[in-house]
């Protein structure tokens, strides 16, 4: 069973190499668009990064609808289970 805070802090890195962000910028509470500027293809380069990251293969039309880091480290939570 994964760890929730282990699949967090993967999160924020690979959020962080997406955005160009240091990881320090990046909270539990950070929304991609609202708080990290991502834009809409970034939504799609964070899904294909998260699954690379995670070796999994998330439904990308659920997934992109996924708002938050810690919303989006439940998401994937649920594929490791």
């Amino acid at each position: 069973m994964a760890d929730y805070a282990e699949v967090l802090a993967r999160v924020k890195k690979v959020t962080a190499e997406v955005l160009n962000l240091d990881e320090s910028e990046i909270s539990e509470t950070s929304q991609f668009t609202y708080d990290l500027g991502a834009e809409s293809i970034d939504s799609i380069k964070l899904v294909a990064g998260f699954n690379l990251e995670f070796e999994i293969e998330m439904d990308e039309e659920a997934a992109v609808q996924v708002q938050a880091v810690k919303p989006a480290a439940e998401f994937i939570l649920k594929y490791l289970d």
